[in-house]
């Protein structure tokens, strides 16, 4: 396992590395010892599935306010997406700013999500499929969604989504955060 740092601090890329032979690949997607030496989180509390059946579903972007704040660690197992992190935390060199990864059963590349940060993706291929790993229990009361579109953080997405669920199409403005920011 490789770990990458990215444009926004504490957002890690992470690369599997693979053992090939005739039969296939094994590759280790997780390890404790090779996050702690980084001091990454390895306390994990739920592991999610979220799938998706048409091309260009958008998903969030998602985060949970403190004292629910969580730390994400995601990886794309069929299909294809386009993964995206949003910094929201106050004071951070790069408050505000985005980056995005594409991520898929074939590069299976991972994106580790620190606290603080919002998340979500736009589905690349009909069938797609994340896991990821939580380090919080999901608490509704702090959940929020930062909306997809917003022109202040003007992410680049490869396309405009399709499927969109109400709860994504009427988050939060950015400009809106900084009042329930904490």
């Amino acid at each position: 396992m490789v770990i990458h740092e990215t444009k926004i601090e504490g957002v890690y890329l992470c690369q599997q590395t693979s053992n090939i032979d005739q039969r296939g690949f094994f590759a280790r997607w997780y390890c404790m010892d090779i996050m702690r030496q980084r001091n990454l989180n390895c306390d994990w509390r739920q592991m999610n599935n979220s799938g998706s059946n048409k091309k260009y579903t958008l998903r969030g972007l998602h985060f949970q306010q403190a004292p629910s704040e969580e730390i994400k660690f995601v990886r794309c197992i069929a299909g294809k997406i386009w993964d995206v992190v949003v910094d929201l935390r106050l004071g951070s060199k790069t408050f505000g700013k985005w980056c995005g990864f594409e991520l898929s059963s074939e590069n299976r590349q991972s994106v580790y999500v620190p606290k603080g940060c919002a998340h979500g993706f736009i589905t690349l291929s009909d069938n797609s499929e994340i896991i990821y790993l939580v380090s919080q229990n999901y608490d509704r009361n702090c959940e929020r969604t930062l909306r997809w579109d917003d022109k202040t953080v003007s992410i680049n997405w490869p396309a405009s989504p399709c499927v969109i669920s109400e709860k994504d199409k009427s988050g939060l403005y950015f400009n809106d955060l900084e009042k329930i920011l904490t």
